[in-house]
């Protein structure tokens, strides 16, 4: 079954210009419903609130890194079966995320064809 582009998805990173380009480069892959949030706490207070089907979340963000927003997630029940993607420069961290519980990660910078390898494994055909 294809993945609706309609879905709710969520951006969470403290850089306006990140959460402008990961809107920019969904919407060049027809994705329409998209929120954001400008850190962790306010992404777990929407993720409670409205059920996203994915998650882009920045690893490097104050207060509330990627990380832990990512383990919260994986820690609530509710939440946790949500697909998560994390956004890094470092492959190091890559690596911990998925460790962590991330259903994928992408490197800086990346292109909407990378973004959209790494959704396609994550979701399926869309």
């Amino acid at each position: 079954m294809a993945v609706s582009q309609t879905m709710p998805i969520l951006i969470v990173d403290d850089y306006n210009t990140m959460i402008r380009i990961l809107r920019n480069l969904l919407r060049q892959l027809g994705f329409s419903n998209i929120d954001e949030a400008s850190d962790g706490r306010t992404a777990l207070t929407k993720m409670r609130t409205k059920d996203y089907q994915l998650v882009i979340s920045d690893w490097n963000m104050e207060p509330m890194t990627g990380m832990e927003l990512l383990q919260r997630v994986r820690a609530d029940d509710k939440l946790k079966p949500v697909p998560f993607v994390m956004v890094t420069n470092e492959e190091a961290a890559s690596n911990a995320a998925n460790r962590a519980g991330a259903n994928s990660y992408l490197i800086k910078p990346f292109t909407a064809q990378t973004l959209k390898n790494k959704l396609i494994g994550v979701l399926g055909a869309f």
